[in-house]
């Protein structure tokens, strides 16, 4: 099998000759640790981690990025107002306001290089005006979302021997960037009529870009990013859920199983097993990452809803942190019942982070490689 029928069959219930190798991405604090023990400075981590284990992973030595961007067009510009007691308060490319601490700069706001606290000051949808502003920002057919040799990328990504992703912003994410937590959920019970209406602006955004791109290219992954669940619960109920975010899914799942793509991922961080029954029904098959410390039980998860879920992730980054025997026995405990059945590729359940030494992490992927085939 080359490595995207391996990732598909791992995740829809296949027979995959061995189950993909993803132990996880390290952010740059944690690569920074690494670096100091043991890591070459000059070695991508995963090469090397798999140099050292003796697990030969096919190389890509081109892959091909799609370059679909569902962000604002134009973005705001990226302006520090004000750098006060070891913290500046930065405009950042979405038009929120927030601060951070000075130990960064506002390029760690626009991805997610590190786990770094930030500070909500303002958000940039306050009254109607600015909504009508914002509107501006995503129109579908602006020749940027699309780059200008994408039929040429289109060509050279048929016939891949790997995966091939893409992902963008739920409604919740969506509206939530646009709004803030707080100001959303409060809109959610006195103005549900505005909700509804940024939720299908952004459906139809949404779909309108699809419509743009899957005659040409199939992913075969989407991954939408929700991030809507605490520890122990979600950030709305699934009756909220259902009411304001259901008809998005149902406009969009569709036209990706029409199209032909096999993976549909919600992604969230925190307890999501109050959600999946709504998931499910929207047409989602997979979700991650399943974190442990809120309360995710992928053994109890798997047995509730068997075949009609897949998951990614699901390892827990505290016992990687503590290495050794307690570490080895988790990935006992949870690989192999989980693999029986298939549709899993175990995972850090977040991203890897910088109290897992090197040395912790070479031996969880050796435990990893182990128990998924690879050795």
């Amino acid at each position: 099998m080359d490595e995207r029928q391996r990732y598909m069959a791992s995740l829809t219930f296949g027979q995959p000759d061995k189950v993909s190798f993803e132990p996880g991405g390290p952010r740059e604090s944690t690569l920074a640790r690494w670096h100091r023990e043991g890591l070459p400075a000059d070695r991508n981590y995963l090469d090397y981690l798999c140099e050292i284990l003796g697990v030969e992973r096919p190389v890509v030595s081109e892959p091909v990025d799609p370059g679909i961007s569902f962000r604002m067009i134009p973005e705001f510009p990226e302006t520090i107002l004000e750098h006060r007691d070891g913290h500046y308060i930065v405009q950042e490319w979405s038009g929120a306001i927030v601060e951070i601490s000075d130990r960064y700069d506002v390029t760690y706001l626009r991805q997610a290089k590190d786990f770094v606290t930030r500070k909500w000051h303002r958000f940039p949808v306050q009254n109607e005006q600015n909504w009508q502003d914002m509107k501006k920002r995503y129109q579908a057919l602006e020749p940027q979302r699309l780059p200008g040799d994408f039929l040429e990328r289109c060509e050279r990504l048929r016939g891949r021997e790997y995966p091939v992703s893409i992902a963008f912003a739920g409604p919740f994410w969506q509206l939530r960037e646009w709004c803030g937590l707080e100001n959303l959920c409060v809109m959610m019970i006195d103005q549900p009529d505005v909700v509804h209406e940024m939720a299908a602006f952004w459906t139809e955004f949404v779909a309108a870009l699809m419509d743009r791109f899957l005659p040409h290219f199939c992913p075969d992954r989407v991954m939408i990013q929700e991030d809507m669940a605490y520890k122990a619960h979600s950030m709305i109920s699934p009756a909220m859920a259902r009411r304001f975010l259901l008809p998005a899914y149902q406009e969009w799942l569709p036209r990706l199983k029409q199209a032909g793509c096999p993976v549909l991922d919600l992604d969230s961080d925190g307890y999501v097993a109050d959600l999946i029954p709504l998931w499910i029904e929207a047409g989602f098959n997979c979700c991650s990452p399943m974190e442990v410390a809120a309360g995710n039980d992928l053994l109890a998860l798997r047995r509730a809803y068997g075949r009609s879920m897949a998951f990614r992730g699901g390892i827990d980054k505290r016992l990687l942190a503590r290495g050794g025997q307690p570490m080895l026995q988790e990935l006992q405990r949870l690989i192999p019942p989980m693999l029986e059945l298939g549709g899993y590729i175990p995972s850090c359940d977040h991203g890897v982070p910088d109290d897992i030494s090197w040395t912790n992490f070479v031996e969880y992927g050796r435990g990893l490689a182990r128990l998924t085939g690879w050795l």
